[in-house]
């Protein structure tokens, strides 16, 4: 006899969630499937075991759990017509080798995971890089064996030669691929030995990227730039708040309320790590924050994310891009009419700040400025705006 069941396992992970499994029980021996799905305890319908309507991707995740049970009862079934002695061990092997070991269905559990962690702006990338590799493979399906090193060089060449992407957005594809399959290997889907990533095999290149910020005499044009229109001065008093306290990211400067400017400080709370942060308000910072106009019952200094469920992580993402796109295409008109020939957009007041920054600050203060949680990151960041020792190396071996 033997049993096939989904079930919750009790035990939870990192996560505090419960992975879904497909438990296997042949000659009282069990064999477990991870299908890469984990949910909280309370969405699990454990009389009819499945996933209740209260999880957002239930329907996606009961039909992964169906098309598992039905594998698993082909394989009985198939044994018994043809006789076999089937071990619950072999038919859990016989599942994976015929469904789990296809590269995009494993893509397409990646992507549910990214979803439930309600990351959309990354969710948005992935679909992307998939859907063109999908595209270079012109196929459903993809056997781990068959994601070879000949065949990463192959997709390596195509997106640059026939997609004309840079070699740090080509390293970004790549290591979306080494994601998915670390998940596969992670669910004993593929095995290790096929890994075609690493020392001695294909390995992703990283290379040198230019950060060009802009200096003390361009960014003083713009504080005394006038004839701007209401628009264009509006996107760069965005651009000086974010330079001005250490390059604030644009999706922090829109989440900006009125009310954490209080003491004479800036206090508010990082949305890419959650951390909490207070700064002095600088003198120029009060000044823009009285040309700001503020309506009666307004909560934001900018008006792009007034009245939005800030829990609505989808919504609250789309207005940030939708804001960022049209700050840029502001930033470029201001820069043109200063004379600033370096490409302007709000990303550039971080690098701007680390320009002028340069040696001249601690780099555990610098730490502290830019928030970063690891000062290695705060030394790689800055390496690309210091250049006195290198100035001065180089003027000692030639100034002769």
């Amino acid at each position: 006899m033997a049993s096939v069941t989904p079930f919750l396992v009790k035990r939870p992970n990192s996560k505090n969630l419960h992975p879904i499994s497909i438990r296997i029980i042949k000659d009282r021996k069990p064999s477990y499937i991870y299908i890469g799905q984990s949910i909280k305890l309370k969405q699990w319908d454990t009389k009819n075991r499945r996933v209740r309507k209260s999880h957002p991707d239930h329907l996606e995740i009961n039909q992964l759990i169906l098309s598992k049970l039905s594998l698993a009862n082909k394989s009985l079934i198939n044994a018994e017509i043809e006789a076999q002695d089937l071990s619950s061990k072999k038919i859990k092997n016989q599942i994976v080798s015929k469904y789990d070991n296809d590269f995009f269905k494993v893509a397409e559990s990646y992507l549910v995971n990214i979803r439930n962690r309600k990351q959309f702006h990354q969710l948005d990338i992935e679909i992307g890089r998939i859907a063109v590799f999908r595209e270079f493979i012109k196929n459903d399906h993809l056997h781990f064996k068959d994601l070879n090193v000949e065949l990463l060089k192959q997709f390596e060449h195509f997106l640059l030669s026939k997609r004309n992407l840079v070699a740090r957005t080509v390293a970004n594809y790549m290591i979306t691929l080494r994601t998915i399959y670390n998940l596969a290997i992670s669910q004993n889907i593929t095995k290790k030995e096929l890994y075609p990533f690493g020392k001695g095999k294909f390995q992703i290149k990283f290379p040198e990227t230019k950060k060009v910020g802009l200096n003390r005499e361009e960014i003083k044009t713009l504080e005394n730039l006038t004839g701007l229109t209401q628009a264009q001065e509006y996107a760069l008093y965005a651009w000086l708040i974010s330079f001005y306290f250490a390059g604030i990211r644009i999706s922090d400067v829109l989440q900006l309320k009125w009310a954490d400017f209080y003491d004479e400080r800036l206090h508010y709370r990082m949305a890419k790590n959650n951390k909490l942060v207070s700064l002095k308000i600088p003198d120029k910072v009060s000044k823009i924050l009285s040309k700001l106009e503020r309506e009666e019952h307004s909560v934001y200094l900018f008006k792009e994310l007034e009245g939005i469920n800030l829990n609505d992580k989808k919504r609250v993402r789309t207005r940030i891009k939708t804001a960022t796109r049209n700050f840029n295409r502001r930033l470029e008109l201001v820069a043109e009419q200063a004379g600033i020939d370096k490409k302007m957009s709000m990303h550039i007041a971080r690098h701007s700040f680390g320009n002028i920054s340069g040696d001249k600050i601690p780099i555990q203060m610098l730490q502290k400025l830019y928030r970063h949680s690891s000062v290695t990151t705060t030394m790689l960041y800055q390496a690309n705006f210091l250049r006195k020792d290198a100035d001065e190396a180089l003027d000692m071996v030639i100034d002769f």
